[in-house]
């Protein structure tokens, strides 16, 4: 009986070091929305290679990825934009100094609904229709029709970009409908004929129409020679110098085969 006791104690030990180490790392990654596909490519891909590693992923926008490694809740933050100084200054009244890491490049493309008949937008037009100073398509060459203007909430960075870039700072009119997401501004403008929104190169979808900036396409070649004048990096920033899993991570989608997954997520590789 003690020797059968002896078993089933080394036996209930066994499988409880193997149910710990399963998973033996675990990584949290929130963040950017434009950002998720890349992170979502990378982790399967990973996982695979790596079984004893769990990867958890969540967007929420770029402000909430690079808050997420302040607050320690997460490994990876995913940010479209570089980290701003007053969140700088916020990591470092905690302790915590964010690391940037490059992983993709991107362009903010305008769309439109597929019934819209315009195909090219000045930067000053783009301006001036989220100033609420452009109301109707006549005014650019299309169809009349009120424009509905569609943007991104503040925590977004594409939104950050789009603010630097198009709007130069200035704000975009308060009465535009603001989605969550890349995938909400898709959504969004597939059901508006008058939309318009502006997303990631990684969700252009048949259901919404790409608009030419100053005559020059957003597309991957574009960007890449300079041309397309609202591109931006694409980031995964880390608490501190990575280790472990983390850096292993990131090291995985700064290799050849991980800048092939960001390709095939829709953005841009480094290389």
């Amino acid at each position: 009986m003690k020797r059968l006791n002896k078993e089933l104690f080394i036996t209930s030990l066994c499988l409880l070091i193997f149910t710990t180490t399963v998973f033996a790392g675990e990584l949290v990654i929130k963040g950017s929305t434009t950002v998720l596909p890349i992170a979502q490519k990378a982790a399967e891909a990973y996982m695979a290679e790596n079984p004893d590693v769990k990867i958890s992923l969540s967007g929420g926008g770029s402000g909430n990825g690079i808050k997420a490694i302040i607050d320690g809740t997460a490994h990876i933050g995913n940010a479209s934009r570089f980290i701003k100084q007053k969140e700088v200054n916020l990591a470092n009244t905690k302790g915590v100094y964010p690391v940037p890491f490059r992983v993709a490049l991107d362009a903010i493309v305008p769309v439109v609904n597929p019934k819209n008949t315009v195909a090219d937008l000045s930067m000053t037009q783009l301006k001036e229709i989220y100033l609420g100073r452009i109301k109707d398509w006549k005014e650019v060459g299309g169809t009349p029709g009120e424009i509905v203007v569609i943007s991104r909430d503040s925590s977004s960075g594409t939104f950050g970009v789009w603010k630097d870039l198009v709007m130069t700072k200035e704000r975009v009119i308060p009465s535009a409908l603001t989605v969550p997401s890349n995938g909400g501004i898709v959504q969004a403008v597939a059901k508006t004929p008058g939309a318009i929104g502006y997303v990631g190169l990684g969700y252009l979808t048949p259901e919404i129409k790409t608009v030419k900036v100053d005559g020059v396409s957003g597309t991957e070649e574009n960007t890449l020679n300079g041309s397309f004048p609202i591109a931006r990096g694409l980031f995964m920033f880390t608490k501190g110098w990575p280790k472990g899993d983390t850096m292993s991570f990131i090291s995985f989608i700064l290799s050849k085969k991980g800048q092939a997954l960001v390709q095939e997520a829709g953005s841009i590789p480094l290389f």
